[in-house]
């Protein structure tokens, strides 16, 4: 049964090792036909929840639904276009000092990769 609970917390800490690395503000751009739009990201990891903001054009947003498995992340961001809500599922790959993401938006996947920022 000790063995048991030593493993037990061993795995615990290993996952909030990895959880870790995506917390912080990160930066990137997505490419648009009308020029490169500047994205950021506040991350925090608390076990296997990602809480935290997106900011962009509209301001900061509050992500939802963040998960954290080992070093994969995913959440989503819901955009108010006028009373018309666009909800964009993001799912990523957290490494030292970048996160390689793919964007959801209506079917359509967008390539994202956002640095740790200074």
């Amino acid at each position: 049964m000790t063995f048991g609970r030593v493993i037990a917390v061993f795995v615990l800490l290993t996952v909030s090792c990895f959880a870790s690395d995506v917390d912080g503000k990160w930066a990137g751009s997505i490419s648009t036909p009308n020029g490169d739009v500047p994205v950021t990201f506040a991350f925090k990891a608390d076990g296997a929840t990602l809480t935290g903001t997106t900011g962009g054009p509209q301001g900061d947003i509050n992500i939802t639904n963040g998960k954290v498995d080992g070093t994969n992340i995913s959440f989503t961001v819901t955009l108010d276009f006028g009373g018309m809500p666009l909800t964009i599922n993001y799912k990523g790959a957290v490494a030292k000092d970048q996160i390689k993401m793919t964007l959801d938006v209506m079917g359509m996947p967008i390539d994202l990769v956002v640095k740790k920022a200074a």
